[in-house]
């Protein structure tokens, strides 16, 4: 693998408050609902965490372990495919900073330290666009969308 890194920054505006933007992150059973899966952790810093499928299968799709944890400002996470867990290489991070913003929440996700052009960097580029999208909505509509759909033409 390549010393060289990119990453990836999706700013949001969501009509709701930094507590509930952060649970929503955070909680399995509200993840479940806008984005498919469920993310499992006790969320305190040091501690793994999982992206569970929210299926009969309950595959485990995603792991890494919490950096740094801030409620309700902040969550920086390290991110790898599960298949890929004993690469040390393989793990990129997110952080989720959440800032109140003129009655609203700002919520800027940054994924860095991904390998430019690989599979993970490709993928996370289409994935936060509409799982953030999901999130805006359930928060504001009680009703999220869609993040399996695949473009129509």
């Amino acid at each position: 693998m390549s010393t060289a890194s990119t990453r990836f920054i999706h700013v949001i505006y969501i009509a709701s408050t930094a507590d509930k933007v952060f649970d929503a992150i955070t909680r399995p059973e509200i993840a479940r609902a806008y984005w498919g899966h469920e993310n499992v952790s006790d969320w305190q810093p040091g501690s793994r965490w999982q992206h569970v499928r929210a299926n009969e299968q309950r595959k485990v799709e995603l792991v890494g372990e919490v950096v740094e944890s801030t409620p309700p400002s902040r969550l920086v996470i390290t991110w790898a495919a599960a298949s890929q867990a004993d690469d040390p290489a393989a793990y990129s991070r997110v952080t989720f900073d959440i800032v109140p913003y003129d009655g609203m929440v700002r919520l800027t996700v940054t994924h860095d330290a991904l390998e430019p052009g690989s599979g993970m960097d490709n993928g996370i580029r289409q994935g936060w666009p509409m799982v953030l999208s999901s999130l805006k909505s359930w928060l504001e509509t009680g009703k999220g969308m869609d993040v399996f759909a695949k473009p129509l033409a």
